[in-house]
């Protein structure tokens, strides 16, 4: 492959590539660049969203470069104000080994190992002084850190920022600096900082780091950022039987973007694919079925893929659901005592976007159960073979426990 074609390659589903002649360039003359991706080890699981980066992370890696995953162990103390409307709680120094053990034994389900190098960025930054950190902060101005969406939008809602807050974009760009990095991949919500830690590069009398952000994947309910925290993620490391299900389940207007940013199915099969849907020639379930045996297949091995797609093709013949009626499937983890709460049952199969909206649902006689109304909104439905739920006069649901 040469360079240009490398180049589009790896341009391939991203959202920025600053700048594209750049990277050419930069290949043209090294053959083999430096890719940083940097992550705070904040929880202790990896999710399919986190695999957005990692992947292309790893197209790089095919393509002969070399990936550094730094491990923010230094960074994690401040946490990443991105994206948040109030200050991170601080995590101690235990929970942050914890997390990063994990962090790189999961990233290596996507990485290669032997083209990995790992890095702690505590490394450096542990051991600087307080003139070099003020040299640092001397590169950059309140009002451009102000300049940035989350940090604008809490200083004019009046919600505090601490001054920490401000020296982490600083940290990250540091860590640029530290390892000479040619290029730095990150989310969309990571643009402001690997920007800065371009522009400190140039400061500091580097050649600037390339830029690539990639999509931010929306979770299983198809609206909210993939989070733990919203209970909407699929884990990399969750048994095939719970990630095949929880992929059979998202909806319908994910498959596609899924297959974009989740599989290397190439963009002229995933075009046939969406002409087949739009003309009736496919069902969305089958694709979808075909999208969940991919990722099962990619993290578990296409035997695993395989058993995983004959048991929940028997789930349906076995309970005689019908197969038209759209389906939601009840995991392991969203049940208590084997039983599952009737509002948190409504929000997860998106008839009701909160708590309120189910009771009045429910208050208004609108919800059934297997054709059952339900009065009671504190019900704790237990399941055992497939149920219909029933929300108004045309709206029906499988729910299916894995």
């Amino acid at each position: 492959m040469n360079f240009r074609e490398q180049v589009c390659l790896i341009k391939e589903n991203t959202v920025d590539l600053i700048q594209e002649e750049e990277l050419l360039r930069r290949i043209e003359k090294k053959g083999s660049i430096r890719v940083k991706f940097g992550v705070d080890p904040t929880s202790p699981d990896i999710h399919l969203g986190h695999s957005v980066v990692l992947l292309k992370l790893r197209c790089f890696q095919d393509l002969g470069h070399k990936v550094v995953l730094l491990i923010g162990d230094f960074t994690a103390k401040v946490g990443d104000p991105s994206g948040r409307n109030k200050m991170r709680k601080p995590l101690s120094t235990e929970e942050i080994k914890a997390n990063a053990k994990t962090y790189k034994e999961q990233a290596f389900k996507i990485l290669s190992p032997e083209k990995t190098e790992v890095l702690y960025n505590s490394t450096w930054l542990s051991k600087m002084n307080f003139s070099r950190v003020l040299k640092l902060a001397s590169h950059y101005t309140v009002a451009r850190m102000l300049e940035r969406d989350d940090f604008n939008e809490r200083y004019h809602s009046k919600y505090p920022i601490g001054l920490h807050e401000f020296f982490y974009p600083l940290m990250q760009a540091y860590d640029s600096i530290a390892l000479k990095a040619d290029v730095e991949i990150g989310g969309t919500d990571q643009k402001f900082n690997l920007l800065l830690g371009r522009q400190m590069q140039k400061s500091y009398g580097q050649a600037p780091q390339v830029i690539i952000t990639m999509p931010i994947l929306e979770g299983t309910d198809g609206v909210e950022k993939m989070s733990k925290s919203l209970g909407n993620y699929i884990g990399i490391t969750e048994s095939p039987r719970e990630m095949y299900g929880k992929l059979m389940s998202i909806p319908d207007n994910l498959i596609f973007r899924y297959f974009r940013l989740l599989t290397s199915l190439s963009e002229e099969k995933i075009q046939k694919k969406e002409e087949a849907l739009s003309k009736g020639i496919l069902h969305p379930k089958e694709i979808k079925k075909d999208l969940a045996k991919w990722i099962v297949t990619f993290y578990y091995g296409a035997s695993s893929a395989n058993m995983e797609e004959k048991r929940f093709e028997n789930l349906f013949k076995k309970r005689k659901i019908p197969e038209e009626l759209p389906s939601y499937c009840v995991h392991s983890c969203e049940l208590k005592n084997d039983k599952i709460w009737i509002i948190k049952l409504l929000k997860l199969a998106h008839f009701a976007r909160s708590g309120s909206e189910a009771r009045r649902l429910i208050a208004q006689g609108g919800v059934k159960w297997d054709g059952k109304r339900i009065k009671d909104v504190e019900l704790e439905l237990s399941l055992d073979n497939g149920h219909i739920l029933q929300v108004g006069k045309r709206s029906f649901m499988k729910i299916i426990k894995l």
